[in-house]
């Protein structure tokens, strides 16, 4: 780990929302490519144990998003994501079998629990007077199919309150960058007529461009979440983000992904 303290990512490395900081309860981090050793495709922090970057260097990133949390043997409880609307409550480090679920909680203090994105959702979740976090990995399938609803339930069942969960989502592609096919329209409908709002019209007739930030902090409003979004495009930053629709659209091979994480102090 000497390696990892002698590289520490900066504050400047990451995002971080005012709405989880201040009061020495949480400490958390969206993080950027900034601060990792991968190369190429991968340049910077990429921490996607599923791609087919160098593993010895996905670790090393890992390491240093938990050094940053305060977490000096490299632990960071992620889920193995599915596009599910499973959540996983944690207690204690993953081991090599990771849990298949888009969303984790816990209560255990010390432990940081996050997910990694390349375009979808990456939302974290606090109470800080029941000591209760979460995080979820919603695209649009976890979005619709309910991740969030069983998050904030899974926060719930170990003592938070609704209205005193925050909830932040962080860079996500944004609308100007996704577009989808008009059909994807149909179970937004169902839920809510009023979810049009969201698609404004594409190249052609069955083409639609999609606001995914702005459904999620809606729908989390509308679970009783205090919500908010920080306002970064995986896709438009390529400096800053990894994106795998900017990836297919540009055919190459494999993409990075980067992390979104949380801690209780």
């Amino acid at each position: 780990m000497n390696e990892t303290a002698s590289a520490a990512l900066r504050p400047d490395d990451v995002l971080q929302a005012p709405t989880l900081q201040g009061d020495g309860q949480l400490h958390h981090a969206f993080f950027t490519r900034a601060g990792g050793v991968s190369k190429g495709l991968y340049g910077g922090l990429n921490v996607g144990v599923g791609s087919q970057d160098a593993p010895e260097d996905v670790q090393e990133n890992r390491a240093r998003a938990a050094f940053f949390l305060g977490r000096a043997d490299g632990v960071i409880a992620t889920p193995w994501q599915i596009h599910s609307p499973d959540v996983a409550v944690v207690d204690a480090p993953f081991g090599t079998e990771r849990p298949k679920a888009d969303g984790v909680v816990t209560r255990v203090r010390g432990l940081p629990i996050g997910v990694v994105t390349a375009d979808c959702g990456p939302v974290l979740f606090a109470d800080r007077d029941a000591g209760v976090i979460g995080a979820a990995h919603a695209g649009w399938r976890g979005a619709i199919g309910g991740v969030l609803d069983r998050t904030l339930d899974a926060m719930e069942d170990l003592g938070a309150r609704r209205e005193r969960i925050v909830a932040v989502l962080g860079p996500t592609i944004t609308q100007p960058n996704y577009e989808v096919d008009a059909a994807m329209m149909e179970p937004f409908l169902a839920e809510d007529a009023a979810n049009e709002r969201f698609f404004t019209p594409g190249r052609s007739e069955t083409k639609r461009q999609f606001d995914l930030p702005a459904y999620i902090v809606a729908k989390l409003t509308r679970l009783g979440a205090q919500a908010s979004f920080v306002g970064a495009c995986t896709y438009a930053e390529e400096s800053r983000f990894f994106s795998f629709r900017r990836t297919t659209h540009r055919g190459e091979p494999d993409y990075g992904r980067q992390l979104s994480a949380i801690v209780l102090l």
